[in-house]
């Protein structure tokens, strides 16, 4: 079986179970295939952490929910050295984040000491306790949510931790169809002893081999140069207009140029395709650029919102 194949019966699986939300699902395996890390944002009971706990079911890898708290400490994220009496030493016990998925559910609730804790594991792959440096698994992802709706007692993500999420993804309510589906499988889900296992389960060398591939896949020259002068339509506005000029306050940043390549590579990888095109780019360009463009006060006071401004950014760009 090849990866694609095998990555491609994931994504029915998963759409088979976490029904009404395919986006959200073609952008867990997007994050999963180009080896970054979620942002998603979406009121409560929108199958946010069924997705993914549904995912770690479906793959080689263990799975940990991290519920954040204005109470939490970095050490109940990373883990902390333990005393042993009976020998006077201190041992490393290892926190939640040595998982390979793991769910920071309401991330903005927790101070900025726990955000910078994982921070670290997000950026560097690893965790530093006292003078002791702890690698994380090579398999690691990390889901974070936010609740758009209660703002009070949040702590707001710093621009550098935003920057760290390959992809900003929104989620809204199902339609009417989807909701009838729900409720059928929450009755076939109740009435059974077990839930539907998937037939084969994704090992971490066939992720791996996926991740190599996506990375290989064919970019012409001029897709690659769509991708690098869209990021510089950000930082340069009025080269394309004078009012982008005066909604963009600051562009993204050179990692939302990688990020952009590799989701837009992963895109094409689960397509079934063999090359990127401007259409894979403007798949992705949304959930990419969506949380690293800072507005003006004049953008927000007059109801620009960064997803109009990429709207702008992808006419008013021409594929070269």
């Amino acid at each position: 079986m090849s990866t694609k194949t095998a990555l491609q019966g994931l994504r029915n699986w998963l759409d088979s179970q976490i029904v009404g939300q395919p986006h959200l699902t073609d952008r867990l395996l997007t994050a999963l295939i180009a080896d970054g890390h979620l942002l998603v944002e979406g009121a409560p009971g929108l199958a946010k952490t069924k997705a993914i706990k549904t995912l770690s079911e479906g793959i080689e890898g263990d799975f940990h929910r991290i519920q954040f708290t204005p109470d939490l400490l970095p050490s109940d994220v990373t883990g902390t050295d333990i005393y042993r009496p009976e020998n006077g030493t201190f041992e490393f016990q290892a926190g939640p984040i040595f998982h390979n998925l793991v769910l920071a559910d309401e991330i903005n609730r927790a101070p900025a000491k726990v955000q910078s804790a994982l921070l670290e594991a997000m950026a560097e792959r690893q965790i530093s306790v006292g003078r002791s440096t702890y690698k994380l698994p090579p398999l690691f992802l990390v889901m974070a949510t936010q609740n758009p709706i209660e703002q009070e007692g949040t702590y707001p993500l710093p621009e550098a931790q935003l920057d760290r999420f390959l992809m900003h993804v929104r989620v809204d309510f199902p339609d009417a169809t989807a909701e009838k589906e729900i409720l059928r499988l929450s009755r076939m889900e109740a009435s059974v002893a077990q839930k539907p296992a998937i037939s084969d389960v994704i090992t971490q060398e066939v992720i791996f081999a996926a991740r190599a591939e996506a990375l290989a896949t064919h970019m012409a020259d001029p897709v690659e140069e769509y991708i690098v002068q869209l990021t510089d339509a950000t930082r340069n506005p009025a080269k394309y207009g004078d009012d982008l000029a005066k909604w963009l306050e600051f562009g993204v940043s050179p990692r939302a140029t990688i990020s952009l390549d590799r989701c837009s590579r992963a895109h094409a990888f689960m397509q079934g395709k063999d090359y990127v095109s401007p259409d894979d780019v403007q798949a992705v360009v949304h959930d990419v650029f969506r949380h690293r463009l800072i507005l003006t006060f004049e953008a927000e006071a007059s109801g620009q919102t960064p997803d109009g401004i990429i709207d702008e950014l992808v006419q008013r760009v021409a594929v070269v």
